[in-house]
């Protein structure tokens, strides 16, 4: 019988538990520990030990046994199978030199942290991740599923894009239709067939400075020529844009609600003038609204995308955000004919999308348990800002500046000059905790020395043990 010891569950892992306990057993089959015939334990077992959902454990299992690593045996449960899968895949090797490879690898993901600071995350432990595979699972069998598949809308479920349309435009104020949305695989490809969709090699691309490192990686990709306009207190400089604008530059990338990395909002002074220049000089502007249900002083300002712009403002939003980071969902709001166009473009890097995810979603949707969830999850992260700000003035005060966010899931904060973040992140690395290095932001540079400290992620527990390590690293740096 399996020693349950040997698996371990990160229940700060962006990947579904499920998806961990699967991983865990099939690791330990290939390893040799767990023999063809060996009886795994019973799903109230499993579940007990584990302390995870007894669906968990079932949703585990089924994955396993649809890849044949093990099968139901009467009056025996879940066995391991005699035949498995092949142990050792062909391996090829890499064109790539060591150090071209070390780079594009980043850090040993092998390497095991105990605690992490991500970018601002939601928590997957308080997501309706059950009710999600469940309708998934329930979907899969469904006899229409494969001709539903085949035949299906590159533009995304029309059900989920219904039900979304109808959701933004209560909370958002933006008037739309379902064909006026494209589903993608997250935020981050919205950007990219957007991007595709209008750049041309030498198109003058704006962003801010900083900025977020992967969207400016869309536009060089794409042979862009990047201008970088400064963002201050009261987010990006538009007086900067409209002296670009004698040039006449192709787009402007921005993040008015939570400027990433930042977290400051556009003003409403600017946030008028920018829709303004819009409308007079025409040049196309991404909205990036990744986090936009998350405020907790005021109501939000509504998005450059509910008012008037005449098809200039092509709107980018996260589902990602209210759910889990390993649930990948964004969408692109834009005028139907652009939105025919992109998907074309999406076609060829993603045929159809998640079908069934998007489904499930939807159902999600139109029963309120996501609305349900959201409202949740405001509270919860509310609480949970509160707590961290007030542990990094309490704990870390001497060391770090930051100011506590409006809103979003994550503090930006920077460090004492005397204190090198490069430093502090392998330093923390080796006390189990994960922490960014800041070279993921744009433009790379020391001069920011500072990171995002996601929130939402962390309970209270996690927080304390995080600030501790964190301020005895710089007690003795």
């Amino acid at each position: 019988m399996l020693d349950t010891m040997l698996l371990h569950i990160d229940r700060q892992s962006s990947q579904a538990v499920y998806v961990q306990l699967a991983n865990g057993l099939i690791n330990l089959i290939r390893s040799g520990i767990l023999k063809p015939g060996t009886r795994l334990p019973s799903i109230r077992v499993m579940a007990a030990e584990l302390q995870i959902h007894a669906r968990t454990v079932v949703a585990a299992y089924d994955e396993m046994a649809a890849q044949d690593w093990i099968y139901s045996k009467p009056r025996s449960g879940m066995v391991v199978a005699e035949n498995l899968p092949d142990l050792k895949p062909r391996t090829f090797r890499t064109s790539l030199p060591a150090a071209a490879d070390k780079s594009a690898a980043g850090a040993d993901p092998q390497q095991q942290f105990r605690y992490v600071i991500n970018d601002g995350f939601p928590d997957h432990r308080i997501a309706p991740v059950e009710q999600l595979i469940k309708l998934q699972r329930q979907a899969f069998y469904n006899d229409d599923v494969e001709r539903t598949s085949m035949y299906s809308d590159s533009r995304g479920s029309f059900r989920l894009r219904k039900t979304l349309a109808e959701h933004i435009s209560g909370s958002r104020g933006i008037a739309m239709t379902p064909d006026m949305l494209l589903l993608t695989r997250g935020a981050q490809m919205a950007i990219y067939v957007v991007a595709a969709a209008l750049i041309k090699p030498g198109d003058e691309v704006l962003v801010g400075d900083p900025g977020y490192r992967l969207a400016t990686a869309v536009f060089e990709q794409l042979g862009a020529r990047i201008t970088r306009i400064p963002v201050d207190d009261e987010g990006i400089d538009v007086d900067q844009i409209e002296m670009a604008c004698k040039r006449k530059f192709r787009l402007l990338y921005i993040v008015p609600h939570h400027h990433h990395p930042t977290t400051v909002t556009l003003s409403a002074a600017r946030r008028m003038k920018l829709l303004s220049l819009i409308r007079k000089h025409r040049f196309y502007t991404i909205e990036d609204d990744y986090d936009y249900e998350f405020h907790y002083v005021h109501r939000p300002i509504l998005p450059l995308a509910s008012a008037e712009h005449d098809g200039h403002v092509l709107y980018i939003g996260s589902v990602t955000k209210n759910l889990a980071a390993s649930m990948r969902l964004g969408y692109l709001i834009a005028g139907e004919d652009f939105v025919s166009r992109a998907a074309q473009i999406k076609k060829v890097i993603d045929l159809r999308g998640d079908l069934l995810f998007e489904d499930a979603l939807a159902v999600l949707f139109e029963e309120g348990i996501i609305q349900r969830h959201i409202r949740k999850s405001l509270k919860l992260y509310q609480q949970r800002r509160d707590l961290f700000c007030g542990l990094l003035e309490k704990e870390l005060g001497d060391y770090v500046r930051f100011r506590k966010p409006d809103g979003g899931m994550a503090v930006w904060v920077q460090f004492d000059g005397r204190f090198k973040l490069s430093v502090i992140a392998a330093r923390a690395g080796e006390q189990g905790l994960k922490m960014s290095d800041g070279t993921a932001y744009d433009p790379v540079a020391e001069r920011l020395n500072g990171l995002r400290m996601g929130f939402a992620s962390l309970n209270e527990r996690e927080m304390k043990k995080v600030t501790a390590i964190l301020r005895k690293i710089l007690e003795q740096y």
